[in-house]
């Protein structure tokens, strides 16, 4: 017999005479004659109560079953005369597949920590508040792809051993199959001897190969992992992580603004609607009064102000920011906050950067001084979006490559796109693991992967 998940059976229209529950016990209570087992597989925040009477075939099997056992649990499903659910089941018989000792087992208790929780990340989906987050995050993750389906979007797949580093900031991790401490002869190529006889990395992102595809398909994205070699230990930063990072062909950096904002609302209105509960957690114990913020934020156009702009209402704030706002260098995460928390309440894009601060292959205004670059902030996050208009002019491209001290031939295919019929495009980065920080509340990046990755913690 096929097992009914949780969420269905506490859903159904009717009762049923037979029905199979396979789940994870919290927790077991017993009374004289039977014992209640509150069952929850993963499928939705609720439990489903499971009666198991005496003398039933269940009920000889109920010995070392507590808190953390997995079980299977055959019986009827039954309206519930007690308060908070509809349906329980009353057991006929259960499978015991495992039993967790109540001595060891460390989710005994109903609230434990993010601290503790994150030193046992494998069982944490087990947990209300985690369980929670990762549907949230699947039902994301499914909102984007059907965006991009809906809106004649392909769905591409960039390499992640590359030869390149797109951002040109040098923080990739080196992919070897060369013994450590290889010697090496004055003169002689490194990595002469390695698989792919040149230096290769793991992506910081796909953006490069996709832009190739935009450049012969006209709409394209990426969905996958990047990875950053940066030594920064903060609550938004990881050293693994996921992009979404559309291409677009014939498009400027106002059309490029608006398919992120676009997305952005699609992926909230998304989760709001089919994540109702699992949203309810967190505006109840995470973020009070995220859901009003979030119908809030999808229902005017999000604020957009240039980089000088941004600068001069940091300037004339009177605010002592830690690190005091001047133009020409990045705004800071207590900036970005304090734009959209007090300036603006609501997100905002802020363009037209100086083109010392930002990456080679943003394209160039007609200033000579600012590129033609949008990054999205967002309330309690900073920026979660990062995008440009790409230099589509050859000499322009070429120049800044040799301005930088970068080698031009790990970029000649990418010159060659310039080269041979080009057009004016975009795109733009958006974090996934941001995002799902944004729709939970969620303040620390470590709290939306099951095993992040950073500086110093590789663990499983």
């Amino acid at each position: 017999m096929l097992r009914t998940p949780v969420a269905e059976a506490l859903g159904a229209a009717s009762a049923a005479s037979e029905i199979r529950i396979g789940g994870w016990v919290r927790p077991r209570r017993d009374a004289k004659g039977f014992s209640f087992l509150e069952l929850n597989d993963g499928s939705c925040l609720g439990n489903i109560q499971c009666i198991v009477d005496e003398g039933t075939a269940a009920w000889d099997k109920l010995e070392g079953v507590n808190t953390g056992a997995c079980v299977a649990v055959t019986g009827e499903l039954v309206e519930s005369p007690g308060k908070g659910q509809k349906w329980e089941v009353r057991a006929k018989d259960m499978t015991v597949f495992g039993l967790a000792d109540p001595e060891t087992f460390p989710l005994q208790k109903k609230r434990h920590s993010d601290e503790f929780l994150r030193t046992i990340a494998h069982l944490r989906s087990r947990t209300n508040k985690y369980g929670a987050a990762f549907r949230i995050r699947a039902e994301a993750a499914h909102a984007v792809h059907d965006f991009f389906y809906q809106n004649g979007f392909y769905y591409v797949h960039t390499p992640i051993l590359t030869g390149s580093d797109c951002e040109g900031a040098g923080e990739m991790f080196r992919v070897t199959t060369l013994p450590l401490n290889t010697p090496v002869k004055p003169g002689e190529n490194p990595y002469a001897q390695d698989f792919f006889g040149k230096e290769c990395s793991l992506t910081v992102s796909g953006q490069l190969e996709a832009e190739a595809l935009a450049l012969g398909l006209g709409k394209v994205y990426t969905f996958g992992p990047t990875f950053r070699a940066e030594n920064s230990n903060t609550p938004r930063h990881a050293a693994e992580f996921w992009m979404i990072e559309p291409e677009v062909a014939f498009t400027d950096i106002n059309d490029n603004m608006d398919l992120a904002e676009s997305l952005t609302c699609f992926v909230i209105n998304r989760v709001l609607e089919r994540r109702a509960d699992d949203m309810d957690l967190f505006d109840r114990f995470v973020d009070k009064g995220l859901v009003d913020r979030l119908k809030g934020m999808v229902a005017q156009p999000f604020a957009r102000c240039s980089y000088r702009e941004a600068i001069d209402i940091l300037k004339a704030s009177g605010k002592n920011f830690e690190y005091p706002a001047k133009f020409g260098l990045d705004l800071q995460t207590e900036h970005e906050r304090f734009l959209t928390e007090q300036i603006f309440k609501r997100p905002v894009f802020v363009t037209d950067y100086p083109q010392e601060i930002k990456a080679f292959y943003m394209r160039l205004n007609d200033d000579g001084k600012t590129v033609a670059a949008a990054d999205c902030l967002v309330p309690g996050i900073g920026e979660i979006i990062g995008g440009s208009q790409r230099e589509e002019r050859l000499d322009v491209l070429e120049a800044r490559i040799k301005e930088l001290g970068m080698n031009p031939e790990d970029y000649k295919y990418y010159c060659d796109l310039r080269r041979y019929g080009s057009c004016r495009h975009a795109g733009y980065g958006l974090g996934f693991e941001r995002m799902v920080m944004y729709l939970t509340g969620v303040n620390n990046i470590r709290d939306v992967e099951l095993h992040p990755r950073t500086v110093g913690s590789a663990d499983f």
